[in-house]
């Protein structure tokens, strides 16, 4: 049995297991999530598969679990969807939560929320493939490398691609760095304008305290060759029930585009003052968010 097919059996086990105990509005959700799926366009091989290993049957097979997450664990809202325009587009977001379920969530959003749906490209970190199971999955949902060809060949196909310019910087925030943006990277910028790309802001409420971390244990990131190696208020204490993110509220809320223009190789003092445009407006779409929210779970 190939890695592939043992992916989509093992993500198929868990929808049945996950349709038999919950209610029967399951089946409209994925009935939902079938129709929608089927007016995302694609380019398929012989063999359902495009261009970057995208494979539609476990892509909505997997979105079942994340639509599950999205409607009744985190029971997200969402603002301002309707600024992801047609065409190319980079979604540029703040980031957090030990694992990108963040991601995941903006995601599941495009796909249900948007008319018309929108398929979302995700950059992935390098080291995920090296994960078992997590890099098979990974390609055939939707995400790649987040290399600088993947993402200007995906762009030029006219596809909207997530990228999290804080990176792991962003992702293993200790608890009291909660909300405060790390320092952005360039690369998204440049990419933006080489290919005239507009960039929409996001500003995710809700993820920074799903997996409140207390401390990154580097050295033992370092022994296990990963980014990080976070400590949370339930993990490793409670070993694999741990890893259960906490049931907060998300919101997350799509700013209007932003259009830059100018030459992808300048300096980057040029550039970084473009970036830090794009920085600012998802630092006040957060502190809005913060104000308004009345607690981390309602």
């Amino acid at each position: 049995m190939s890695a592939t097919e043992s992916v989509t059996q093992a993500v198929g086990a868990l929808t049945r297991t996950v349709t038999e105990v919950l209610p029967e509005t399951i089946f409209d959700l994925q009935g939902q999530i079938e129709e929608r799926m089927q007016r995302i366009p694609t380019r398929l091989n012989a063999y359902g598969y495009d261009p970057w290993g995208f494979h539609p049957d476990t892509a909505r097979r997997a979105m079942l679990i994340t639509a599950l997450f999205y409607r009744y664990w985190f029971r997200v809202e969402t603002q301002g969807i309707a600024n992801i325009p047609s065409g190319r587009v980079l979604l540029i977001s703040n980031h957090a939560g030990q694992i990108a379920l963040d991601a995941a969530m903006i995601a599941c959003a495009c796909l249900l929320e948007p008319e018309p749906p929108r398929a979302i490209r995700g950059m992935g970190e390098y080291w995920l493939p090296t994960v078992p199971w997590v890099n098979e999955l990974m390609v055939r949902t939707g995400s790649v490398v987040g290399t600088r060809k993947y993402c200007i060949d995906l762009l030029e196909n006219e596809e909207a691609v997530i990228a999290f310019p804080e990176g792991v910087r962003g992702m293993n925030k200790l608890i009291w760095e909660r909300y405060q943006l790390q320092e952005f990277g360039q690369g998204f910028m440049r990419l933006a304008l080489e290919t005239e790309t507009p960039i929409v802001p996001i500003a995710v409420v809700g993820s920074e305290e799903q997996a409140p971390a207390i401390a990154n244990l580097r050295s033992l990131a370092r022994l296990l060759r990963m980014p990080a190696f976070p400590v949370t208020l339930t993990f490793p204490l409670l070993g694999p029930l741990g890893l259960v993110p906490l049931p907060v509220k998300y919101r997350i809320t799509f700013g209007e585009p932003m259009v830059f223009e100018g030459n992808p190789s300048d300096e980057d003092e040029i550039i970084g003052e473009k970036v830090e445009q794009v920085k600012a407006r998802i630092a006040t779409m957060l502190a809005r968010g913060l104000a308004a929210r009345r607690s981390l779970f309602w």
